[in-house]
């Protein structure tokens, strides 16, 4: 069986990285979203291995056993994609395809889009690439939502991270179910006065791809870090409107793919069907698009056998 194995990396951003690793070959670099980290791409990173490649699964910035800096301005989609970039030169990689899930995913875009010259491809799951938009987001978040929208609500400061570390056994229990496609179908929108976990409920059994051990493994890489770099990557949803004024409705280049669950709470997002169906305009060499029926947010882990042969395929056409 193939092994995972650990380590630090000195990324050529200035940050020590965590990372989780397997194989040897052409690099596959593996971005996790909120609230994951490494772990999340347990299945993805022995399959690769198994068929030739280099995978590497980094804890980002912020997240588990690569902690971050205490400033939130620190966590921009700049620094973010530098870390990426970083990564791929300190593992000896001229190129690698990179591959994004959640918050991972407009990481995975963004890099491809800043520097195609590090990307073979790119791999978007759950979170489509949408191009920069006229105006702040959280501005018009605030706007056609309104303050409940769990977006609005991480830009208080200390106050989601207070609520997800005072059980963090529950807060994954709750998230990874109830955005998976076994939970209920539900807008983020949090109550007023209230917190994300009352619109996350306590499952009655897990799904059958999350185990107590997966919730217990999360718990503990989590145990020195916490919530609050996490959440920061939202606090910089405006200044990454900001910073990419440069980028504004470039294209990607490299060649692109896209996974989604059918039943994943994004695609409910207001306009991000519309964003799906038109990514190519900005995507223009998406080769595929694969949306798995009766499959929530958590794609990778709550099909991981349909994910690799995608992710697979992708990588072998290239």
């Amino acid at each position: 069986m193939t092994e995972i194995t650990h380590r630090f990396v000195d990324s050529q951003s200035g940050l020590r990285m965590h990372v989780a690793e397997a194989g040897e070959g052409p690099l596959v670099l593996l971005l996790h979203g909120f609230p994951e980290c490494w772990y999340s791409w347990r299945h993805q990173l022995t399959a690769l291995a198994d068929a030739g490649f280099h995978a590497v699964a980094p804890d980002q910035r912020g997240y588990a056993r690569t902690g971050g800096p205490a400033d939130p301005a620190s966590y921009s989609i700049l620094h973010l994609v530098g870390d990426a970039v970083g990564l791929i030169e300190a593992l000896g990689g001229e190129r690698a395809v990179v591959v994004g899930h959640d918050w991972g995913a407009p990481v995975a875009w963004h890099t491809a889009q800043m520097r195609p010259d590090k990307v073979r491809g790119v791999v978007g799951m759950s979170v489509p690439h949408r191009p920069r938009g006229s105006r702040p987001p959280v501005q018009t978040m605030r706007e056609t939502i309104g303050e409940g929208f769990y977006m609005v609500y991480y830009q208080q400061p200390g106050v989601p991270e207070a609520e997800f570390e005072r059980d963090p056994a529950e807060t994954f229990r709750r998230t990874l179910y109830a955005a998976s496609g076994q939970g209920p179908a539900q807008a983020p929108i949090v109550p007023a006065g209230g917190g994300m976990l009352d619109i996350t409920p306590e499952p009655a059994e897990l799904p059958d791809w999350l185990s107590e051990d997966d919730v217990a493994t999360y718990v503990a890489e989590y145990a020195e870090s916490g919530f609050t770099g996490p959440v920061n990557w939202y606090r910089n949803l405006d200044r990454n409107w900001e910073l990419t004024a440069a980028w504004h409705r470039a294209p990607i280049s490299p060649p692109a793919l896209f996974i989604a669950g059918d039943r994943d709470a994004v695609l409910a997002f207001p306009n991000a069907r519309r964003a799906l169906d038109r990514m190519v305009d900005f995507v223009p060499n998406l080769r595929t698009t694969v949306v798995l029926p009766d499959c929530g947010h958590w794609v990778q882990q709550e099909r991981p056998a349909e994910v690799n042969d995608a992710l697979l395929a992708f990588l072998r056409d290239l």
